[in-house]
């Protein structure tokens, strides 16, 4: 039994699930404010309590999730529709000029935190979601290039390539044919491993205004609404931190699952 799939999956299909069900159903109007209920701890009517303003937070926490799954989502699309072709490009003049310059602006993006691109993104165009997903997207873009490259390289020195080329192929068609279908693995098990780097970091990205914007819910705003109130409302900065964390760890653990679920070499216990 791959527990680590199981659970990852398990706690990443709740949170997703959560999210999802926000678009038809929450418990508690998110727009509504009842100062008159404000701060108040964990009941029967509220399961995760009241912030500030008198808002459910198990509401909040659904539809913040809409945010960070779909900011996280999109930055990783960003990230490998970009860098795997660029990848594949560098594969195939390995050492040559294309591959230096792909390496090198790898390197000069990689100089750069998401958090200090996102900051340079929004001096320009402003603090919003679409900014967020720029940064993160532009960030993934080095780490699937990495890894396309480096798995491709391995690849064009094989057997079945090598009868490739014998029989005329070009290189774009065996980089398609070929080389890409055999990486479909790796970048599905990268790809979640991204996903969950995404959530975390479009919760740091909200967390210091930089992210969605009022009124827009983030699981990271949320944190920052609630810092000063930690002392005696700690439910409102407990419920959205644990709802990243849980999130970024069932996505771990379903792409180390992945991993030795797809990877026969890595398969742990199996013997």
């Amino acid at each position: 039994m791959r527990r680590n799939l199981i659970l990852g999956t398990g706690l990443s299909a709740m949170f997703a699930g959560a999210a999802l069900l926000s678009f038809f159903w929450v418990p508690f109007d998110i727009g509504a404010l009842d100062i008159a209920n404000k701060i108040k701890p964990p009941s029967g009517a509220h399961w995760l309590g009241t912030d500030h303003f008198g808002r459910d937070i198990l509401s909040m926490i659904m539809v913040g999730g809409r945010t960070s799954i779909a900011v996280a989502l999109v930055a990783v699309g960003i990230g490998m529709g970009l860098g795997v072709p660029l990848g594949l490009a560098a594969a195939v003049q390995r050492g040559g000029w294309l591959d230096e310059g792909i390496m090198r602006a790898n390197d000069l993006i990689f100089a750069f935190p998401s958090l200090l691109i996102a900051i340079m993104i929004t001096a320009v165009f402003g603090a919003s979601a679409v900014n967020a997903i720029i940064a993160i997207g532009i960030f993934n873009i080095p780490v699937f290039a990495r890894l396309t490259r480096g798995a491709a390289l391995g690849l064009w020195t094989r057997d079945f390539v090598l009868a490739a080329r014998v029989a005329g192929k070009g290189a774009v068609r065996i980089s398609c044919e070929h080389i890409l279908p055999n990486l479909v693995n790796l970048l599905i098990v990268q790809g979640t491993i991204q996903f969950s780097l995404g959530i975390l970091a479009e919760a740091g990205l909200s967390y210091v205004g930089l992210g969605a914007q009022p009124p827009v819910p983030s699981w990271g705003r949320m944190l920052a609404d609630s810092q000063t109130m930690i002392s005696f409302a700690p439910h409102m900065a407990l419920s959205p931190g644990l709802a990243i964390l849980l999130t970024v760890l069932g996505l771990n653990l379903m792409g180390d699952g992945l991993r030795d679920l797809l990877d026969p070499r890595l398969q742990r216990g199996q013997r």
